[in-house]
C-alpha cells in the first residue's frame, strides 16, 4: 500500500512534497519503512517473537471535536490503538495511517498533526511506515493500524479468566467521559485545572503499555477500557464464560469525579459506563498477587482491587447492598 493521493483542493504543496515534509521524518527510523517511497514496507520479524495488530477509526464529530487541536487529534490517535497493544501485553512498533481530510484542510492543519504523531512516536516507541492520504466531502476521518510484538505464547487475551480469580483496573475511571461534559459545556463550576485535566484525559488518554508488559505471565485475562467499564468487563466475561461481582465503592475515582458523583451532578452509573478511560481492566489468581505486587512497585499507574469473578455469568455492580441499574451499558456505534 503506497503512501498515496492527497486531492484536497487548496493551496498546500504537492502530495510527494507533503510526504516528505511532514511524514517521511516520521518513518525514518525504520528502513523497512523504504521512506515511504515504495508500494509498502518491508519489515523483519523477531525469532521467538508473535506480531499483534490492532485498527482503529476516528471520526470528527464522533470520536472528538473538528475543531479539537490537530496534535491532540494524532496523539488521540496513536494512544486508542496502543491501549489494544498493551492489553495483550505487546510492545508498540510499527504503524501506518489512512487519513481521508475535508477539503478545507489546510497545510498547516497537516503540520500540526505531524507533530502530534512525532510526539507520539517518542513517548510510545512505533515508527511510522506507511499509509494513505485522500480528500473527502465527508468529515475528517483517521483510520490507524498498529503492529506490536509480544513473545509466542505470552499474549494476553481476554478468554483466560477463571471462577475464583480477582479483578483489578488500572488509574482512575469516569475522567474522560467527564472531560467530554465539560468540553460541552457542563460543570463549568470546577475549577480551572480540574476541567483541564478531565479534558486532557479526553482528548489525550494514556495507553499502559508499561503495565501491560508487566502482567505477561501473571493476569488470566485483560481487556483495555473504551467503551467503559461495565461494557468490557462484560466483554472480559463472556470471553472467559464467567460472571463478576465488583464493589463500585472499590472503583478508582479521581478527586473530581468523586465530588461531581456526591453532589449528583453526575450520576456514578453514567461514570461507570461512560468509556473513553483506556485504563487495563485485568484479572489475575490469588496465587499470583504477590508476583502482581512486585511489579507494581516501581510501576507506571495505581492498580485497584475492585471485585472478583463468578462461576454465573451474571456481571453485577454493587453500590453496598443496592445492585446498581444502567441505563446502558457503554458505548455502541450501532
Amino acid at each position: 500500500m503506497r503512501w498515496l493521493t492527497l486531492l484536497c483542493e487548496m493551496a498546500m504543496k504537492g502530495e510527494f512534497d507533503l510526504i516528505e515534509t511532514y511524514f517521511a521524518p516520521l518513518a525514518s527510523a525504520e528502513p523497512g519503512s523504504l521512506s515511504l517511497k515504495d508500494d509498502a514496507a518491508v519489515l523483519s520479524t523477531n525469532q521467538g517473537m508473535s506480531t499483534v495488530v490492532t485498527t482503529d477509526c476516528l471520526v470528527a464529530g464522533v470520536h472528538f471535536f473538528p475543531d479539537d487541536p490537530p496534535e491532540t487529534i494524532a496523539l488521540k490517535l496513536l494512544a486508542v490503538n496502543f491501549s489494544d497493544l498493551a492489553s495483550m501485553g505487546a510492545m508498540p512498533r510499527h504503524y501506518t495511517i489512512a487519513a481521508a481530510l475535508p477539503r478545507s484542510v489546510e497545510e498547516p492543519w497537516v503540520a500540526q498533526f505531524a507533530k502530534g504523531l512525532r510526539e507520539g512516536q517518542s513517548r510510545f516507541g512505533a515508527v511510522l511506515v506507511g499509509g494513505d492520504t485522500v480528500s473527502t466531502d465527508g468529515p475528517l476521518t483517521l483510520t490507524l493500524t498498529a503492529l506490536g510484538e509480544v513473545p509466542k505464547s505470552e499474549a494476553l487475551m481476554r478468554s483466560g479468566a477463571r471462577s475464583g480469580d480477582e479483578v483489578f483496573v488500572s488509574g482512575s475511571i469516569g475522567d474522560a467521559f467527564a472531560g467530554l461534559k465539560v468540553l460541552s459545556g457542563q460543570f463549568q463550576d470546577l475549577r480551572r485545572k480540574e476541567r483541564e485535566t478531565l479534558i486532557a484525559r479526553y482528548r489525550t488518554p494514556t495507553p499502559r503499555i508499561a503495565l501491560g508488559l508487566a502482567l505477561r505471565g501473571i493476569a488470566s485475562a485483560v481487556v483495555d477500557i473504551s467503551d467503559g467499564l461495565v461494557a468490557d468487563l462484560s466483554h472480559l466475561c463472556d470471553a472467559s464464560r464467567v460472571g463478576a461481582k465488583i464493589d463500585s465503592d472499590k472503583v478508582p475515582l479521581s478527586d473530581s469525579i468523586r465530588s461531581l458523583v456526591e453532589s449528583s451532578q453526575i450520576a456514578l452509573s453514567d461514570v461507570l459506563s461512560g468509556g473513553d478511560d483506556y485504563e487495563l481492566l485485568f484479572s489475575i489468581s490469588s496465587s499470583k498477587i504477590n508476583s502482581l505486587e512486585k511489579v507494581l512497585k516501581d510501576g507506571e499507574v495505581k492498580v485497584s482491587h475492585i471485585g472478583s469473578l463468578t462461576k454465573s455469568t451474571d456481571v453485577e455492580f454493587r453500590d453496598g447492598n443496592d445492585l446498581l441499574d444502567f441505563d446502558r451499558t457503554g458505548y455502541q456505534h450501532f
